[in-house]
């Protein structure tokens, strides 16, 4: 039987530093050598993903912006992509008229940028830009007219709950958002996508491109919370929230003591010193 194991990145496999540690890496890196197919599916970008975990050399496709695109780790493809439709353009501009400056997230000219109102942004926004400082995908721009160029597939909001929770009651059916707080800063962020955008739909299509069987997911996060329900076997991070280790088939160790590589070697028979 055909196994495909997918764990979600920040809170789970990558540690409080936001990186993967050398056990893990070693851990993953054999079980690929072996043929364990082994992904992640993330919030973060393609790149910035990347760079977090550039110890782990697995080549199988990765579920990036939380299944908005499927892109081949080997060449960088977009294997499958979510955009908006032109609606969308409504939508920002009644975040605008609610005080909610977005980042947008959109192809330009066949390039990833992610753009916001430079003279408006509040100090979350500024944390996350200085975050990605460098980053080739930085777009600021001064007005909306320039926000909304290109192809639209990702739009971040971050401010208060006063200002963002009407917005997520009133999108969460009409499109894919997440409402939550990051883990790294207590920033409270609302998330919108397209609808077919999710972990799991992107983790479905890995499954039927690899032609697996099973599905087994890690994560600690409310985003993990749709791919746990489509996997065989789940394992909630000993640091994931009380939603996820309800539904989860186990609690493995956090993320801090890398309770992902632990479980994969403890159940492959693999060992390894830290």
């Amino acid at each position: 039987m055909k196994t495909l194991y997918v764990s979600d990145l920040d809170g789970t496999l990558l540690n409080s530093s936001q990186t993967t540690s050398e056990y893990t890496n070693n851990v993953i890196n054999a079980l690929a050598e072996k043929g364990v197919l082994f992904s992640y599916a993330t919030a973060r970008s393609y790149s910035t993903a990347r760079l977090a975990a550039n110890g782990i050399s697995a080549k199988i496709p990765l579920v990036v912006y939380n299944g908005t695109f499927v892109i081949d780790n080997s060449t960088g493809e977009r294997l499958v992509s979510n955009f908006f439709q032109n609606d969308i353009k409504q939508i920002v501009k009644e975040l605008l008229d609610g005080c909610i400056y977005p980042i947008i997230y959109s192809i330009i000219d066949g390039k990833e940028k992610f753009s916001y109102i430079e003279n408006k942004c509040n100090a979350g926004q500024r944390l996350f830009i200085e975050s990605r400082k460098g980053d080739g995908r930085d777009n600021p721009v001064e007005n909306e007219a320039d926000l909304l160029k290109g192809d639209i597939f990702y739009i971040s909001c971050i401010y208060d709950e006063k200002h963002l929770l009407p917005f997520y009651d009133k999108y969460k059916k009409r499109f894919n958002c997440l409402y939550q707080k990051d883990i790294y800063n207590d920033t409270q962020w609302l998330e919108i996508m397209p609808l077919k955008a999710t972990k799991a739909n992107g983790i479905l299509t890995l499954k039927k491109l690899l032609s697996c069987d099973r599905i087994v997911a890690f994560g600690d996060g409310l985003n993990d919370m749709d791919m746990f329900k489509i996997a065989d076997e789940c394992y909630a991070v000993s640091n994931a929230v009380d939603e996820l280790k309800a539904i989860a088939t186990g609690i493995i160790d956090s993320n801090d003591n890398d309770g992902v590589a632990k479980w994969l070697a403890d159940n492959m028979s693999l060992s390894f010193d830290d």
